[in-house]
């Protein structure tokens, strides 16, 4: 068995490794993305007014709050920091804040600046959400509350509604005041 193996691995017909042309290895050419790693860069869970909490009715108000971080890391190689803060307060005490700062590394190559963008403010807070939701969701549970489902998020919707935002913004600076 051991031979047929030897035989196999040092084929001498088989095909080129893809992207070898003429015996030599070509970069590939093009815009590339890739997810190089997701982490936890921060996190945090207060219950301040723990145990008391516990003996009342359990009908919070839930607040959620999201944003992101990009900043260039190397050549091609950006860090992207979800943030998701969630709050639930009984009429205005707190009864516990988690937030999670979910990071990940990301390699964006020839890409022009308006994708950039988009890749960095759309498609990586969404690869990350995921992540960032379970977390939220295992700090919430590990402090003895029932979890709190986050319903998924369209960052493609809110980074076109931001851009429709700058726009407007930008518009109403150009227009000259009235006097």
């Amino acid at each position: 068995m051991a031979e047929n193996n030897e035989n196999q691995n040092s084929n001498p017909t088989s095909a080129p490794e893809a992207g070898a042309v003429n015996g030599q290895a070509e970069a590939p050419k093009g815009p590339a993305f890739a997810l190089q790693r997701i982490y936890v860069k921060d996190s945090s869970f207060e219950s301040p007014r723990s145990p008391a909490v516990f003996q009342g009715q359990w009908s919070p108000q839930i607040t959620f709050n999201l944003g992101s971080k990009t900043a260039r890391i190397g050549d091609d190689l950006y860090e992207v920091v979800l943030t998701i803060t969630v709050e639930a307060k009984i009429e205005d005490n707190v009864a516990f804040l988690a937030e999670v700062h979910q990071g990940g590394i990301f390699t964006c190559a020839g890409l022009n600046d308006a994708d950039l963008e988009q890749v960095l403010s759309a498609v990586c807070p969404s690869i990350l959400f995921p992540y960032a939701r379970e977390a939220i969701d295992a700090l919430i549970i590990k402090g003895s509350f029932p979890p709190v489902n986050l319903a998924p998020v369209n960052f493609d919707a809110l980074y076109a509604q931001s851009k429709q935002r700058q726009g407007t913004d930008a518009q109403g600076a150009e227009q000259p005041a009235a006097e």
